[in-house]
């Protein structure tokens, strides 16, 4: 398959997100993907299985909102390792067969698609949601909004996000 489905040259945001999880799965159906929770505003959190094996992994992205570049990197490993897998061949010379039979890596690829909307422009700036994140900026005038924002929607932070995970 040479085609691409993640694209690189746009905003990710948690519409994308959906529409690339739909377009993976239509490609490789062997993708194990599940939605373990929702956001706040009730979008969908997804994770990602792949592989079999014994030693586990679990890298997450966006985390923080501003931050939104990690989801692309995540799909894209995703589809880069899927695309490995299909072919039979190796991701940066390490053999995904071997690969999917030792380790097993979880990737929860957008921790937070309230905040990353907020920042990629997703979200309607003349929504209540939009507009109660603003007055929660307000109180931090010395940070860019929405660009420069972190938090989850509600402006709490996520950053014992990964303590929670690992501790269920």
């Amino acid at each position: 398959m040479d085609n691409n489905i993640i694209p690189t040259n746009l905003f990710y945001n948690s519409f994308i997100l959906q529409q690339n999880i739909i377009s993976l799965l239509r490609f490789f159906p062997f993708l194990n993907v599940q939605i373990v929770g929702n956001s706040i505003l009730g979008k969908p959190i997804y994770v990602f299985k792949l592989g079999n094996g014994s030693k586990k992994v679990f890298y997450s992205a966006s985390i923080h909102a501003n931050e939104w570049i990690t989801s692309v990197l995540l799909m894209k490993f995703i589809e880069d390792y899927s695309k490995a897998y299909v072919s039979q061949g190796t991701l940066y010379n390490i053999s995904i067969k071997n690969l999917f039979n030792t380790c097993s890596i979880y990737i929860m690829p957008m921790v937070n698609p309230d905040g990353v909307d907020l920042v990629t422009g997703n979200l309607s700036s003349n929504s209540s949601t939009y507009i109660q994140a603003q007055n929660i900026a307000n109180q931090f005038a010395t940070i860019p909004f929405p660009n420069g924002w972190k938090a989850n929607i509600k402006g709490e932070s996520l950053t014992n996000f990964h303590l929670f995970v690992f501790k269920k």
